[in-house]
């Protein structure tokens, strides 16, 4: 017999979750990811180099509806963690949680730090766990009812829609292969409900693989220079991380909620996904949020055993312990000018990369307006990031370029623009030109130790090849 849902409080901290990440969107201001997806928002494409088309898209669809602000990008993820909130509930409830397990899984959920940073702004992150989500719901309703194996059907189809806005899924879809072979139900595997459910997973992946081949694949020169460039990082900080993303209380009662589903053999796969997942990624070199969504199935299922267990109680305090730690650091409740004497921008990238933005264009459109009109006619901007570009194309400034990830397909500069402003450039560019001077120096104002912080703007005259032929050496990923 199925479980009531707890949809008044599940409802209630989901709308509540949902207020509080609007009224407080406009702190800090725009994250550099923002500032590319509105880059990428304007030039809609069936994917990019960096990443399939559906959270560029969604920031278009953000500003169109709520406006080209800061809140009105950020309104479209605080709905998705909202409705990740729902999600975990219902995971909780198909795991025979009653309303407490329920209503503790959604609390838990939407007070953990991962989460609250994934609504404040918008990320791939942002959309990738709802979905993530509502792909391990639904498995779990084929694994958990074998009278309704239609269940697949749903799977794939999230499956196949979460391709266009990460690859991701893919570790979700392998640990679960894995899980079945090693731990079964195998009978599973001879179901033709899965395998259709498989079918409609590609079938409405296939435009987005269309691209990757007619483009040789992009996104596996991106994964691998990544790697390449963060990979060793990434597994020195995965198990700490995989402590901390949602707060440690959390990561504790999913230690229980692994026992809950291993004890019960018809959802033992998806306890066997999570390690897989997480061997994967380590071995890949990814980051440490890639295994995310399996977490907070775990987390579920571990409220279901700690109401159980009569534990709700201890359980619920402690995640309000974590829920006010977590809200320190995924939001902007400190005053930016006191942000630098905290932990938080060591802590939380996204608090950190989200200061400055105003004084760096200042600093850099400042350079261009310094010149005489008729050498401004010919002035172009190279940036070294996504950010800085995505910074300066929000501020209004003319032809700015980049070689980083997707910008480069949007250039070169013009064979007109002989005189460029540089910043975040190496040597290498520099010596394309016949002098370079600096002419300033960003400073965010409130000493934050961020990318762009301390950054020297050159100003470069006589370039003495034409961009065409240099244009493929400033083409870079990270």
């Amino acid at each position: 017999m199925e479980r009531p849902l707890a949809w008044r409080s599940v409802t209630a901290i989901a709308v509540l979750l949902f207020g509080v990440l609007l009224a407080l969107s406009p702190g800090y201001g725009y994250h550099r990811d923002e500032l590319y997806f509105r880059v990428l928002s304007e030039l809609p494409a069936w994917g990019y180099v960096d990443q399939p088309l559906l959270t560029p898209m969604l920031a278009r669809a953000g500003i169109a509806l709520f406006g080209d602000t800061v809140t009105g990008i950020r309104v479209l993820p605080a709905l998705a963690v909202a409705i990740l909130v729902v999600l975990v509930a219902l995971i909780a409830r198909e795991l025979d949680g009653g309303k407490a397990a329920q209503t503790l899984a959604a609390a838990g959920t939407a007070t953990g730090a991962f989460t609250l940073i994934a609504g404040h702004s918008m990320l791939t992150l942002s959309f990738d766990l709802p979905l993530w989500a509502a792909a391990i719901l639904f498995i779990l309703k084929a694994l958990l009812r074998e009278q309704q194996p239609r269940w697949w059907l749903a799977a794939g189809a999230v499956i196949g829609l979460a391709t266009y806005n990460k690859h991701l899924i893919a570790l979700l879809v392998l640990g679960l292969a894995a899980g079945l072979l090693a731990a079964g139900p195998r009978r599973t595997l001879a179901s033709p409900w899965l395998w259709a459910g498989a079918l409609l997973a590609v079938v409405i992946a296939v435009p987005n693989l269309i691209y990757q081949v007619a483009n040789d694949w992009p996104q596996l020169a991106m994964a691998a220079a990544l790697s390449e460039n963060d990979g060793a990082e990434m597994r020195v900080l995965f198990v700490p991380m995989q402590l901390t993303l949602f707060g440690p209380v959390v990561s504790v009662i999913a230690v229980f909620g692994f026992v809950r589903l291993w004890r019960d053999r018809r959802v033992r796969a998806l306890a066997v996904a999570y390690p897989v997942a997480a061997a994967l990624t380590l071995i890949s070199g990814g980051r440490f949020d890639y295994a995310a969504g399996l977490i907070l199935l775990l987390f579920a299922a571990g409220c279901v055993a700690a109401v159980a267990a009569a534990r709700a109680r201890p359980a619920a305090w402690a995640l309000a312990f974590s829920a006010a730690v977590s809200a320190v650091i995924g939001l902007p409740l400190i005053p930016v000018a006191e942000l630098a004497e905290t932990p938080v921008p060591a802590i939380n990238e996204v608090a950190r990369e989200s200061v400055g933005w105003p004084r760096f264009t200042a600093a850099v459109d400042g350079v261009r307006r310094s010149l005489p009109p008729e050498e401004q006619a010919r002035t172009v901007i190279l940036t070294g990031s996504y950010g800085e570009h995505g910074a300066l194309d929000q501020a209004g400034v003319p032809r700015v370029y980049s070689g980083h990830n997707q910008l480069w397909d949007y250039g070169p500069p013009p064979e007109t623009g002989t005189t460029a402003i540089l910043v975040n450039i190496g040597p290498r560019g520099r010596d394309l030109f016949g002098s370079c001077e600096e002419r300033a120096r960003i400073d965010n104002g409130v000493d934050i130790e961020n990318e762009e912080q301390g950054l020297p703007v050159y100003l470069c005259r006589g370039l003495d090849r034409p961009w065409s032929a240099t244009w493929p050496m400033w083409r870079h990923f990270s």
